[in-house]
Order: structure tokens, then C-alpha cells, then sequence
């Protein structure tokens, strides 16, 4: 990773709102066109990119990444736009603009090609990528999101219904309502949700709330709905896991949602976890892990496989 061109921090970000406690990241912020993205990162190896949800941001994947790193991996977790301490010129949030954002992170980090891990909002740049630029991504871990080339069905209208307050969201309207029962199997402490709302006390991330909502997530959900990933091919290898726990996301759904993935992506599995509901990662970290650790390890030796014979 060249840092050259990098700023380092491990204090304070913008707006003076410090930076959780995490044992053994690194944290850069990096000045791009438009953007001062902060970048939080741990190991050494191949690289892997874990991209947060809402409203969470870097530290959603501080049980996690270093368990990943151990494997001889450099995890880079980027704070995406609109959340946690990254800067923006432009208030500005369209469809593709994490995607954008994503690559030109990437790109300067000198990562050709990672495997992604995404939850929630992430998964959306996540699939973005995959589908548009299949030669960056080695493989692909989905969390509580399902693959673009579901099939919609109204049982899960469920699954949106956090979308209309969040449209209309107003500065200071709280948001402890996204850790209610609803989406967590077991309730968090009131210091990790203290932790992840606390960006939200920059006005920046506060306004960006609607601007998310209504210039990316609604089209995301609109071109799932349309049926525009069924007309392309997910290549890199994909695992889609999802909680037991998870609303709408029953089992059964889910498989319905997904059948005939075989002439839609090339290699493509789903899991599902016990104990967990929405919110994966902090349900059930140590199941995610062996999950990310199980799927990166296969895909690798697919690729190596597929080297060998050609």
C-alpha cells in the first residue's frame, strides 16, 4: 500500500468527533479528486476491502478484520461517503457515486484487485463493482443483502419499510430506531450505538442521511426491483449470507429469491447464520469470520485450479 501521497491519523477526525479504539488499525486519510477519503486498515497480504453499512461506518469491522488479516491479508476499510470521517466537496450523492468513489480508493492504494466483503449500504457499491468491474474483485462476501439477479417478490416489501423515514430524515432526528429488535438478534450496548452514531454529529453525515437515501439507496432498490442485474452476469465468485433472524429475509425466501442463480452468475452459494437478524456483524462476528475466512481460502484455490489448467 503506498502511503506516499497519504495523511495519517490516529486521533481526531473532522469536526473533532475522535476515532473509536481499535487494536491494531492504521488510519490514512486520502486526498482525491472531491473527496478526503478516511481509510482505516490492519495486516499485511493480499488485499481485501470491507465496505460498511448504514449507519455504521470503519469500526463495524473491528472484531472481524483482524481476525482476516491473521490469514496473511491486508483488510482496508474505508469509510464510504456520507459516513464516518470521510470528507466530501460536494453534497452530492447519485447511483453510482460510492462505485466511483470505491475505485478511485482503490485505485489510489494501488489495489488492482481485492476480494469485497459488503454489508448493507456497502453491498450496493459491492455489487456495483462486481457486475461493472468483475476484473477488480476476487471474490464476493454479501451480507444481509441479496445478489442482484434476485427475483422480486412482494413478501419483501418488509425489508424497506426503514426507507420512507430516512428519505425525509430532518438534522437531529435520532436514529437508535435502526438497532431496535427489529434488525438485531440480541440488543447492543448503548456504547456501540453510541459509537456508530456518533459521526452524526458532523452536519455533513447528518444531511447526507436523506441525499444517501434518495440518490442511491431508491435507485439501488428500483434496479433490483426492474430486473437490470438478471440481464448480466455476477462473475467473480459470490457467498450471500444472511441472518436467521433477518425479517424478511426467511430461508425460504431467500432461496426462492435466488433460484436459477446458475444462469445468472458463475459461482454462487448462500449461508445462514443462527442467532443473527440484520445487523451480522455484530450479532455474530465469530460465524461471519469463519464464513469470509472459508469463502476467501475457496476461492483462491479455484484460482489457482483454473491457472494450473490453463
Amino acid at each position: 500500500m503506498d502511503t506516499s501521497h497519504v495523511r495519517r491519523t490516529h486521533s481526531a477526525g473532522p469536526d473533532r468527533i475522535p476515532l473509536p479504539a481499535a487494536a491494531g488499525f492504521e488510519h490514512h486519510f486520502l486526498d482525491l479528486p472531491g473527496l478526503r477519503a478516511h481509510v482505516a486498515a490492519i495486516g499485511e497480504g493480499a488485499p481485501v476491502l470491507m465496505l460498511h453499512g448504514f449507519p455504521q461506518h470503519w469500526w463495524q469491522w473491528r472484531q472481524i478484520a483482524p481476525a482476516i488479516a491473521a490469514t496473511g491479508h491486508r483488510v482496508i476499510c474505508p469509510d464510504l461517503r456520507g459516513s464516518g470521517w470521510t470528507e466530501a466537496s460536494t453534497p452530492q450523492i447519485g447511483a453510482d457515486t460510492h462505485l466511483h468513489d470505491l475505485l478511485q480508493v482503490m485505485d489510489a492504494l494501488g489495489v488492482e484487485r481485492a476480494h469485497v466483503v459488503a454489508h448493507d449500504l456497502g453491498a450496493i457499491s459491492a455489487m456495483q463493482l462486481a457486475y461493472q468491474h468483475p476484473d477488480r474483485v476476487r471474490s464476493l462476501v454479501q451480507l444481509s443483502v441479496p445478489p442482484g439477479f434476485m427475483r422480486f417478490t412482494p413478501r419483501l416489501a418488509p425489508a424497506f419499510r426503514h426507507m420512507p423515514p430516512l428519505m425525509v430524515h430532518r438534522s437531529g432526528q435520532p436514529l437508535r430506531w435502526l438497532f431496535s429488535p427489529a434488525y438485531v438478534a440480541g440488543p447492543m450496548t448503548e456504547e456501540t450505538v453510541d459509537t456508530y452514531l456518533a459521526p452524526l454529529g458532523r452536519p455533513e453525515v447528518d444531511r447526507a442521511v436523506r441525499t444517501l437515501f434518495r440518490g442511491m439507496v431508491l435507485p439501488a432498490a428500483l434496479r433490483l426491483m426492474r430486473g437490470v442485474y438478471r440481464r448480466m452476469t455476477l462473475r467473480p465468485p459470490t457467498l450471500a449470507v444472511f441472518g436467521r433472524q433477518d425479517g424478511p429475509f426467511t430461508e425460504g425466501t431467500v432461496r426462492r429469491i435466488c433460484r436459477g442463480y446458475d444462469g445468472h452468475a458463475e459461482r454462487f452459494e448462500l449461508a445462514f447464520v443462527d442467532d443473527a437478524a440484520h445487523f451480522i456483524t455484530d450479532d455474530a462476528p465469530g460465524e461471519v469470520t469463519a464464513l469470509i475466512r472459508d469463502w476467501i481460502a475457496r476461492s483462491d484455490a479455484t484460482a489457482v485450479q483454473g491457472d494450473q489448467a490453463a
